[in-house]
C-alpha cells in the first residue's frame, strides 16, 4: 500500500531516488520492476510491474475503433515503460515522460494505494489550490452521503 506525499528531486540524468519507506515494499512486490506512464491530468502513473498487467489487459480489450478508447490506449500503454529501480532504489525517468509531465528539478511522489503519481511541483500545487478552492471539484455521485 503506497501512501503519502514526498517533495523528491530529480538529479541531471533524469532519475529519481525512491523514499526508503516504499523502496522494501516495491522489492518485495515486484523486485523493483515498474512501469511509469502518462496520465490526461498530465502527470505520470508509477506501478509496480504485477499491478500495471491487468490494467493494460483492460485497456487493450477496448475497442481501437472508438475514438476517446484508442486516445486512452495511446496515452496509457503507448507512453509506458518498463523500468527497474537500481541499486541505490532509484529510477530513471525517460526524456519523453519528463516532457509530457513538465518534469524538472523539483517533483511530487503522491502515493494512491497501488500505484504513485509523478507531477511537476508547480503542477502539484496548483491541482490542490483548485481542489482547496472548491473550482471545479465536485464528489463523485458514487460518495453521495460518505463522510470523515
Amino acid at each position: 500500500m503506497f501512501r503519502g506525499a514526498t517533495s523528491l528531486n530529480l538529479d541531471a540524468k533524469g532519475r529519481l531516488a525512491v523514499p526508503t519507506k516504499h523502496r522494501e515494499a516495491m522489492q518485495l512486490e515486484c523486485a523493483g520492476n515498474l512501469v511509469l506512464t502518462a496520465h490526461p491530468h498530465r502527470c505520470l502513473l508509477l506501478y509496480p510491474q504485477p499491478a500495471w498487467e491487468p490494467i493494460q489487459a483492460k485497456m487493450m480489450a477496448l475497442s481501437s475503433f472508438d475514438s476517446k478508447s484508442s486516445a486512452l490506449q495511446r496515452l496509457l500503454v503507448g507512453f509506458a515503460e518498463d523500468i527497474a529501480l537500481d541499486s541505490a532504489g532509484r529510477m530513471l525517468v525517460s526524456p519523453v515522460l519528463r516532457d509530457f509531465a513538465g518534469l524538472d528539478k523539483e517533483v511530487m511522489l503522491v502515493g494512491q494505494g497501488s500505484h504513485f503519481e509523478l507531477w511537476n511541483m508547480e503542477a502539484w500545487r496548483a491541482q490542490l489550490a483548485q481542489v482547496m478552492e472548491g473550482n471545479g471539484f465536485e464528489m463523485p455521485t458514487e460518495l453521495e452521503g460518505f463522510s470523515l
